[in-house]
């Protein structure tokens, strides 16, 4: 990693920014400066849009259903520098509560996901297609706590550019003490929606054997996130202009 550039993309009003780029990937490196994942910036200020603006980002692809977008609104939507685009990644995929309110047992964010990857395959492929024909510059990606959503994008990312799985289960799990600042805030409206605190808390972890399980799947059932992603519609075209985004040449990770 380039000692120069932290992963983690300092910003007033979001927690979770952090920038894909420093990973080995084969015999290539994830380049900076090129995709960042992402929790929810509508709390972002002027000084932080700069910032973004000056790393960079001309492209916002938003993963949130219509009631977060109503709820707390972009500030990148009618930019005039950066182009926005809203994909509602799990749409309607929402964890159920028993009568008694409690999730099932198990573990609740894989069950979330596997059931993503086999309903949500459209959409994925949407959000690919978007970041592979983007125009030059940054590409962030987020939801709301950039975690489930955000992770499961670049965990298919990493995943196609080379990345190795242990990295990619690490780069999911840096969200957990990423968004620790924001952990009260989203109990507390987990707690006005009728949701017990406690149960909420189990879907804001990010456990490496969520993510390793959810890789597990993915292998077992598709042959490896590649034919995945070639079965949802992301053809080698697509994938080969991933890749290029995403990593250097010559082992080179430098932005």
């Amino acid at each position: 990693m380039n000692a120069s550039i932290d992963r983690h993309f300092r910003l007033n009003g979001a927690h979770n920014v952090r920038d894909l780029g420093g990973y080995q990937a084969g015999d290539a490196v994830t380049q900076w400066r090129r995709l960042f994942r992402a929790d929810a910036l509508h709390r972002l200020d002027a000084t932080d849009i700069d910032a973004l603006l000056e790393a960079g980002l001309r492209t916002v692809i938003d993963l949130r259903h219509a009631g977060e977008l109503e709820q707390a609104p972009s500030p990148f939507k009618g930019s005039a520098e950066v182009r926005y685009i809203n994909v509602s990644l799990f749409e309607q995929l929402v964890p159920t509560l028993t009568p008694g309110g409690q999730y099932a047992d198990g573990d609740v964010l894989l069950d979330l996901y596997l059931k993503a990857l086999a309903l949500r395959g459209e959409a994925f492929r949407d959000v690919l297609h978007h970041i592979a024909d983007a125009d030059q510059g940054v590409v962030m990606f987020h939801c709301t706590a950039g975690k489930d959503r955000t992770g499961m994008i670049a965990a298919l990312l990493l995943g196609a550019a080379g990345v190795d799985r242990d990295t990619i289960v690490a780069d999911y799990a840096l969200t957990r003490p990423a968004i620790e600042p924001i952990v009260a805030e989203l109990l507390a409206d987990a707690k006005t929606r009728g949701i017990d605190p406690e149960q909420f808390s189990r879907l804001l972890v990010s456990e490496p054997a969520t993510m390793f399980a959810t890789l597990d799947h993915i292998e077992a059932k598709h042959g490896g996130i590649a034919a995945y992603l070639s079965g949802i519609g992301v053809d080698a075209v697509t994938i080969g202009k991933l890749r290029s985004r995403l990593v250097a040449v010559n082992g080179q990770g430098e932005a």
